[in-house]
């Protein structure tokens, strides 16, 4: 569930650069209940313009409630060059920062820090790739035209990546604010390109291209943005469940057989214009049918091993900043979890018990934790055991990688039959990939693969529109494809 938080954190950012001059306070509602709110300032110091966002969230799940913080600050020169960088996310405590600066090459010296383990490295800059400043000043070249069209790169602090973002300026629209009052804005239809993605947005803006509304379909929800007073920004929130609703409801129940055999399911969108995405994976195949998309699930050996899928790079066996693998406290565990196996699979099998026994307290109040903090403090829920396992392979040599989806349970928050959100960890083993589960008793066709990546939760962008409008219309056993 951590990673559906950090997607969320990481979209916002990239919808609000454009927006800010001055000081603007927005609040952010989710399906019309407030959840939290946004604060944006821009000064110009020493010749340079300064533009800081910070935003603070308040979610539950299952009844627990989850604080998350981000903020970021930008040092531009006055026609939008980058020169400094400076983000800053806390999940339930749980902090990861990274501080970017421009060295006279244009390269950029990067320093980032996850669960207190710092890297260095230097990155070039994306070619086109803008900030705060840089965006607002092109939004401001491109005008509010209706019918005009222009498209901008947004460089991502947190993920050290690009978003294309498309722009098409809309026809001027009366809007209600908060605080009373409304006021005619142009409104602004964005598609922003994420890395395995795309998200569609609105924002409404007056003369001076300053955002007064922003909305976004995500996961299944209506996230809005409302610039309002310092006292409408900072006003109590109000409880919104989301894991209840990025819950998918089983059809019908699915058996122990059917989890250890395979099954076939029918599945489509209950929302939203853009269409599903899923994994193909060794236990995993995707085709789309006239009824909607048709996904065949089932564990390595109890059917044929879908062969489309990608074997591993490199980069899949070495150290991240959130699979610390090198560090010598997961080096240390990896080698007392594997025991005397020999084999990668082995291996694999003993890490996954290991884990599981490792982790002591399993409860929903951890932030996205790296595996090096899973380490000194073992506790958290499936996306702690999955980092850590997927670090515990790589520190042995074994590439792998973390999955989110979802996983099929008996009863949930009230709810029987039910796919809730899930991450677990896959290796190469042999000749493909194989999933292990540490936080439940192991995989099962009860699983569904939305994407895979490095555990940095930046990074899960495939699935995230999947989350919360898929619709499943029927189960089947394996067996009824052969």
């Amino acid at each position: 569930m951590r990673i559906l938080i950090c997607l969320l954190f990481a979209l916002l950012p990239t919808f609000a650069q454009a927006a800010p001059t001055g000081d603007v306070w927005m609040s952010v509602l989710l399906d019309g209940r407030k959840i939290g709110h946004m604060h944006t300032t821009r000064v110009i110091r020493d010749g340079s313009v300064i533009t800081t966002q910070k935003m603070e969230v308040e979610l539950d799940r299952a009844g627990v409630k989850v604080m998350l913080a981000t903020g970021e600050t930008d040092a531009e020169t006055r026609d939008g060059e980058p020169l400094a960088f400076t983000s800053r996310t806390s999940i339930s405590g749980i902090t990861s920062t990274a501080q970017g600066t421009r060295r006279s090459d244009g390269r950029f010296d990067v320093v980032s820090e996850v669960g207190g383990a710092k890297s260095t490295r230097v990155i070039d800059w994306p070619k086109g790739a803008l900030l705060a400043e840089g965006l607002r000043l092109a939004e401001l070249r491109a005008g509010l035209a209706p019918g005009t069209r222009f498209s901008q790169l947004a460089f991502q602090t947190d993920s050290l990546d690009v978003a294309a973002i498309d722009s098409t300026i809309g026809p001027r629209e009366r809007v209600d604010l908060p605080d009373g009052g409304s006021a005619t804005l142009s409104r602004i239809d964005q598609i922003i390109r994420l890395p395995g993605a795309s998200a569609h947005s609105q924002s409404w803006v007056d003369a001076d291209g300053i955002v007064r509304k922003m909305t976004l379909p995500l996961m299944g929800y209506d996230l809005t943005m409302l610039a309002c007073s310092e006292t409408c920004a900072n006003a109590p929130n109000q409880g919104t469940d989301i894991l209840v609703h990025a819950m998918a409801q089983a059809p019908a129940p699915i058996s122990a057989q059917e989890l250890r055999d395979g099954v076939i399911l029918t599945v489509d969108a209950r929302s939203g214009r853009d269409p599903l995405q899923f994994a193909q994976t060794g236990e995993q195949r995707v085709r789309t049918t006239a009824h909607g998309v048709e996904l065949r699930i089932a564990p390595i050996g109890a059917a044929p091993a879908n062969t489309h899928e990608a074997p591993p790079t490199p980069a899949d066996s070495q150290p991240t900043d959130w699979l610390q693998s090198g560090a010598p406290e997961i080096r240390k565990l990896a080698r007392a979890g594997a025991g005397d196996a020999k084999t990668p699979a082995a291996q694999m099998l003993s890490l996954q018990e290991f884990v599981r026994r490792f982790i002591r307290t399993k409860d929903l109040n951890v932030g996205y934790a790296s595996a090096l903090e899973v380490a000194k403090n073992p506790e958290g829920d499936c996306t702690e055991h999955a980092v850590l396992l997927a670090a515990l392979g790589r520190a042995l040599g074994i590439p792998t990688r973390v999955v989110d989806g979802l996983a099929y349970t008996d009863h949930y928050a009230g709810t029987e039959h039910v796919f809730v959100p899930h991450a677990w960890t896959q290796a190469w083993v042999g000749d493909h990939w194989q999933s292990f589960d540490s936080a439940l008793p192991g995989f099962d066709a009860g699983h569904i693969a939305l994407s895979a990546g490095d555990g940095d939760p930046w990074r899960f962008f495939a699935g995230m529109d999947t989350l919360g409008r898929l619709r499943i219309d029927k189960v089947a056993p394996w067996s009824d494809a052969r």
